[in-house]
């Protein structure tokens, strides 16, 4: 009785052909696993490398450790950091300061 209702969860009894009980069964949930094991290793590979910390680690430190904005030891900038950072780069290019004005001519 166990050997019958097992041997139908695994598709071994041949109801349909040869392996379609397994394939439609309990065979279809290998790309599930597949699926799932993939997602994981990515999510281990690519978070914040601070012992418990499960966040995803975006920057890495000078030491070549990937590392949450919360770890950054560089400490995350702010609105105003970014646009001074952006005029003092186009002023070393030597861009004008304001931006450019269009002209639609549709």
């Amino acid at each position: 009785m166990i050997w019958h209702a097992l041997s139908h969860f695994f598709g071994m009894d041949n109801l349909s052909g040869a392996q379609y009980g397994f394939w439609s069964g309990v065979g279809s949930d290998i790309g599930e696993v597949g699926i799932i094991g993939g997602v994981a290793t990515l999510v281990r590979h690519r978070n914040c490398e601070v012992h418990g910390c499960l966040r995803l680690g975006r920057h890495t430190t000078a030491a070549g450790h990937h590392v949450c904005r919360r770890h950054n030891p560089d400490g995350s900038p702010s609105a105003a950091d970014v646009t001074a950072a952006h005029h003092d780069a186009k002023r070393r290019l030597g861009h004008k300061s304001e931006a450019p004005t269009r002209s639609r001519n549709w």
